[in-house]
């Protein structure tokens, strides 16, 4: 049992994990803020361009069973709004890191190591010989 604990004790202290929770707890929020977004501003105006239409009060009955294909197409909408927010997102962070890498990559051609400063050091004394 103190092995097992051990183990989730070092699963949880990894930075990984606490990143992941941290990102689950912001894409819920955001989540929130999509929902909102689509059920209280873009649905109704969809709704008015389409002749006044709302579309949580879509559905149709087959026997006891109400069908509320309005939600559904509620909820499409919703994902494909945050789709499209998390790949600008993904886009956008990877942008910032391509850039970065490539500033490292100036850095580390410009940074020589210490051997290739003896080297060139021989270089030049054996030039001026």
């Amino acid at each position: 049992m103190k092995k097992i604990v051990g183990e989730f004790r070092e699963f949880i202290a990894r930075g990984n994990v606490i990143d992941l929770a941290v990102g689950v707890v912001i894409g819920s929020a955001f989540g929130k803020i999509v929902t909102s977004l689509v059920n209280d501003i873009l649905m109704p105006l969809i709704g008015v361009i389409l002749g006044g239409i709302d579309f949580t009060s879509l559905s149709f009955k087959i026997n006891d069973a109400v069908i509320k294909y309005g939600l559904f197409i509620q909820n499409i909408i919703d994902f494909l709004i945050v789709a499209f927010c998390i790949f600008i997102l993904v886009k956008f962070v990877n942008k910032l890191t391509s850039i970065k890498k490539k500033e490292e990559k100036k850095e580390e051609a410009k940074a020589k190591s210490d051997e290739v400063k003896l080297l060139e050091e021989i270089r030049d004394l054996l030039k001026k010989k």
